[in-house]
């Protein structure tokens, strides 16, 4: 069989195999080269190395195909008619979906340049012709345990966020330090906009200055930092440093959990149990989370001296004559009627 031939089954066999389970235990290699020789030589070897092989014949054809099958290597020539190595390069690394896969380039220009290009290009690597198989074998070897790695990470930070997601905790990850929000759940995307009235990838102020201020601790002395708590009302958000999901040259990934609460189903557990006005027990619901009758006023849309008078008939009802003391008779009750209860 000749080169040509090899060639044409080496691609008709190929894009079967571009359909591939993703599961399966095959690493997909994209060979991209003009000559049909080395793409023959290269395919045998790697076929016989256990790899599956997908092949491309010019810069189009490699964009196209790694577009559709997402192989987890590609070898890719340098010097090509029409579109070259470089510029298919380029545009792999400008493409979201393409951007991770590592690029080995193959080349028979030495000079330090036409090397510095290649790596400045998106490549990890580069072999030079003659092309040596057992060499080009070795170095994707090294450069698939790393993205193997790099996709074990991604799958469970997935699988993390996913069972956040199924607990009711909404989730977002920040890149640091540049600060944006690069993911985010439907969940997270609603409550920060009714919070803070933010999009990604604008990250709110108040997580902003959170971050900067806890999270030197956290890359440092792994120390997980307070929670952030933004207020609004009888809800609150809370937000919690869950875990560094990635790091590359461009920064870290931090992952951040947030969970709402809402005060107005402890209110009415305060009002059925202490036998007070739904006013009265929103009252104090305020009082246990430390509020001033001036903060609670502005809250419940009233003067400071009307949360007071309201204040005062809890005393009665409740027989005490402090903040404290209604704050501790409120807390009591409701952690008999549900042991472990917190606000």
């Amino acid at each position: 069989m000749n080169a040509e031939e090899e060639v044409r089954k080496a691609q008709e066999g190929s894009l079967a195999n571009s359909l591939r389970d993703p599961s399966g235990n095959s690493d997909l290699v994209l060979i991209v080269d003009d000559v049909p020789d080395n793409l023959a030589v290269l395919h045998d070897a790697l076929d016989e190395s256990g790899y599956t092989v997908l092949v491309a014949t010019n810069g189009e054809q490699a964009l196209a195909r790694a577009a559709q099958a997402r192989p987890d290597i590609v070898l890719l020539d340098a010097v090509m008619p029409g579109l070259d190595g470089f510029e298919v390069a380029r545009r792999l690394k400008a493409d979201a979906a393409t951007a991770h896969i590592p690029i080995i380039f193959m080349t028979g220009l030495t000079d330090t340049e036409h090397l510095v290009a290649a790596l400045e290009a998106g490549g990890v690597d580069y072999v030079t012709k003659p092309i040596k198989p057992k060499e080009v074998l070795a170095r994707m070897n090294v450069h698939l345990r790393g993205a193997r790695a790099a996709r074990q990470q991604a799958r469970q930070a997935g699988q993390a966020r996913n069972a956040l997601d199924a607990f009711g905790y909404a989730s977002i990850t920040v890149r640091w330090p540049d600060g944006r929000i690069i993911w985010q759940t439907a969940l997270a995307r609603e409550l920060l906009q009714r919070y803070c009235g933010t999009h990604a990838p604008d990250t709110p102020a108040a997580l902003l200055a959170w971050l900067r201020r806890h999270l030197p601790d956290a890359q440092e002395r792994q120390l997980e930092p307070p929670p952030l708590l933004i207020e609004q009302g009888a809800r609150s958000l809370t937000l919690r440093l869950h875990q560094q999901t990635g790091h590359d040259d461009d920064g870290d990934d931090w992952l951040i959990i947030m969970r709402e609460a809402a005060g107005t189903a402890v209110i009415e557990a305060m009002s059925l149990a202490l036998k007070l006005t739904p006013r009265e027990a929103e009252v104090l619901y305020w009082v246990v989370k430390g509020k001033t009758n001036r903060d609670i006023g502005e809250i419940i849309g009233s003067s400071p001296a009307t949360a007071k008078k309201h204040l005062e008939r809890v005393y009665v009802k409740l027989g005490v004559e402090t903040r404290t003391a209604a704050a501790g008779v409120a807390m009591k009750r409701l952690r008999e009627l549900q042991p472990g209860f917190d606000i």
